[in-house]
């Protein structure tokens, strides 16, 4: 009994001594403090902010996997960038007092982005050729190890095979003497360690000779021949993107050469797409990513392009990044990713108070938004991306349009960019864009709109919105699309339909149809969830068809020229000449959107064009011999005329 109370009692006073060691050890312990927590770092080197204790520590050892930095605290402070590696890094930061550790606090970085080397083409012209120099190239960022190969080879979809490619090395040479046609090279670059990168050059060869294309200022030759159609895949179908690609022969027959696809990566259920939780995922519910790999195979294969609505503005309050700085504030590694006002809350445009605009001034989230724009090239070889609400960037970071684009470019330099914004601002088109929408100079307002609601004078207002859109892009025209609400055929009729889409596919730009639109579909596009159908009760679709042929086959309905002509003052008749250098190539667009006949008398610019000679209208094959600028047209119709060449 004695001995188990002398047992107790030892017991009792080594716990005690322990107690009060340890509370001697957690008095003595310094406390750190990271300025933000960690997370995902779109950088290979971390700004790290370390409060210290004043006093407590003669300095503060900041360890990551790529070495140790040792600083004396500056006003409780210590700050320093750190570089990482790719992927996960583990800093950790350590007070020494004479030596002694006396407190320590560690944080995660995951780092997105790729680390690996960079293909560059530089294109020069000699006697015989072009030289292709891929000297340019650069290591990876982090580790980088030395170049091991180069390879050439030519692009898929050139008119012709170009001497000595397939080839290997730095430099090669390219004869000067080719078919006519656009052409693409591909340079691939791999490095000791295995890690690849591609770039391409786009080469154009005119009477026989080939010469380098400035992607910086010039586009591929398909975005001029375009028809867009825009496609949402929840109306085409319950699967997605896989009624997409069932619909390809439909859409190919009717003669579009570009898909253009609503939103589909990763956003809330139910959300149309524009608010986006993740860049780089694909929305489960429009299908996988092979889905989305079929369709763009399938659509190049019939000839067809595949761009991409993307979304760089902003993204949703449901986004990770943005849900992190609702629950820690400023601690959050992400809360400068987001623009704020001087009350530190995140802005948004308008009324869209779930979209939380990005902060383009922060060089991660430039970053960020490059690499998921180039991720959808370089894994599901899209052609290219409508950029929504592409002022919002410019606005807050006008130098990064252009260098967005020199690095999409650089890796598919055909790539289509097409900005939602105004085509009556040339900023567009001079910093990172080939097309701009057909947009009055009031954001999201259609320069169409206004003219169509007013119908007694809709010609004459249509005419005011065409003279007013000229751009150094290409713009970008529409009847409907996703904004534009209930659509154009059940506003406006059948017969005003088939004029307006007889302008449409006959003005300079790129003309865009939307989902059912060849087929007079009545829906709203942010209402309706269920697929439409297909019946083209109107039969509207040989129309369309008809009009996007006449396109294809005319070079004149294809080129930046356009000369409107007077129509004696009369407000309902639209009349335009297109392309061609002489007459005889000239086309002649006519257009009443009037209720009634018309007696069109044109003035002294179309008198060359038109005086005593015999046309025939492209629409319906009749022949017309006009004796003096004078030609009849019924209420609501249409006429396309070309002269008839002397037999």
């Amino acid at each position: 009994m004695v001995h188990m109370r002398y047992l107790n009692l030892i017991r009792a006073v080594i716990f005690g001594a322990a107690l009060s060691l340890a509370s001697a050890c957690l008095a003595d312990v310094v406390p750190l403090a990271f300025a933000t927590d960690g997370g995902e770092a779109w950088d290979f080197s971390r700004s790290i902010d370390v409060s210290v204790p004043d006093g407590r520590c003669d300095h503060v050892e900041i360890i990551s996997p790529l070495g140790t930095t040792v600083l004396p605290p500056d006003r409780g402070h210590v700050r320093t960038r750190v570089p990482l590696l790719p992927g996960d890094n583990q800093i950790k930061a350590e007070c020494r007092e004479h030596g002694a550790l006396r407190g320590t606090v560690q944080q995660n970085w995951q780092v997105r982005l790729r680390n690996g080397p960079t293909a560059s083409i530089r294109v020069s012209e000699s006697g015989s050729g072009l030289v292709l120099d891929a000297q340019a190239s650069a290591q990876a960022p982090v580790g980088g190890s030395a170049i091991a190969s180069y390879e050439w080879r030519a692009g898929d979809g050139n008119p012709a095979p170009l001497a000595k490619l397939p080839s290997s090395g730095e430099r090669i040479a390219i004869p000067a003497m080719a078919p006519d046609g656009e052409y693409i090279v591909v340079l691939k670059v791999t490095d000791s360690v295995g890690r690849s990168d591609e770039s391409a050059a786009m080469l154009r060869s005119q009477d026989g000779r080939l010469r380098q294309v400035d992607s910086e200022q010039d586009h591929s030759v398909w975005i001029d021949r375009a028809v867009v159609y825009g496609v949402v895949p929840s109306l085409f179908g319950p699967r997605g993107l896989a009624d997409v690609t069932a619909r390809l022969d439909q859409l190919s027959d009717l003669g579009v050469t570009a898909l253009w696809l609503a939103p589909i990566t990763e956003s809330p259920p139910g959300d149309f797409g524009y608010a986006v939780t993740d860049y780089f995922r694909l929305r489960r519910s429009l299908g996988a990513g092979e889905d989305l790999r079929e369709l763009v195979r399938a659509a190049h294969a019939r000839g067809m392009r595949v761009i991409m609505d993307f979304v760089p503005n902003h993204v949703s309050e449901q986004h990770a990044y943005f849900a992190d700085t609702i629950a820690r504030g400023g601690a959050s590694p992400y809360f400068r990713f987001f623009a704020r006002g001087q009350d530190g809350n995140a802005q948004h445009y308008f009324d869209w108070s779930n979209l939380k605009n990005l902060n383009y001034d922060d060089v991660e989230v430039q970053r960020l938004v490059i690499e998921a724009f180039a991720h959808w090239i370089r894994e599901f070889d899209v052609d290219g991306f409508r950029v929504d609400a592409a002022w919002g960037p410019r606005q807050r970071a006008p130098d990064f349009w252009p260098r967005w684009r020199r690095e999409l470019k650089r890796i598919k330099p055909d790539v289509l960019l097409l900005a939602e914004a105004s085509a009556r601002d040339s900023y567009y088109g001079r910093n990172g864009f080939d097309a701009v929408y057909d947009w009055t100079d009031k954001l999201g307002e259609w320069a169409w709109q206004e003219p169509f609601n007013d119908e007694p004078n809709t010609a004459r207002r249509l005419r005011s919105a065409i003279e007013a859109s000229a751009s150094d892009a290409l713009v970008f025209r529409f009847l409907e699309n996703n904004d534009t609400g209930p659509r154009f055929r059940s506003r406006y009729g059948i017969a005003r339909t088939r004029v307006a889409a007889a302008m449409l596919l006959t003005l300079p730009g790129i003309p865009s149809l939307y989902t059912g639109e060849e087929v007079g579909a009545a829906y709203e596009p942010y209402k309706n969830t269920h697929p439409i159908g297909w019946d083209d009760v109107d039969a509207l679709r040989g129309w369309y068809k008809h009009l996007i042929a006449l396109r294809r086959d005319q070079l004149a309905l294809r080129s930046r020229d356009l000369r409107m002509l007077n129509t004696a003052g009369n407000a309902q008749v639209l009349a335009y000449i297109r392309g061609g250098e002489k007459p005889s190539d000239s086309i002649l667009v006519i257009l009443n959107y009037g209720q009634s006949s018309a007696d069109v008398e044109f003035g002294a610019e179309a008198f060359e064009l038109m005086r005593g000679r015999q046309f025939v209208d492209l629409l319906t094959d009749d022949e017309i011999f006009v004796s003096d600028a004078r030609i009849a047209l019924v209420g609501q119709s249409a006429r396309i005329l070309k002269a008839r060449q002397p037999q």
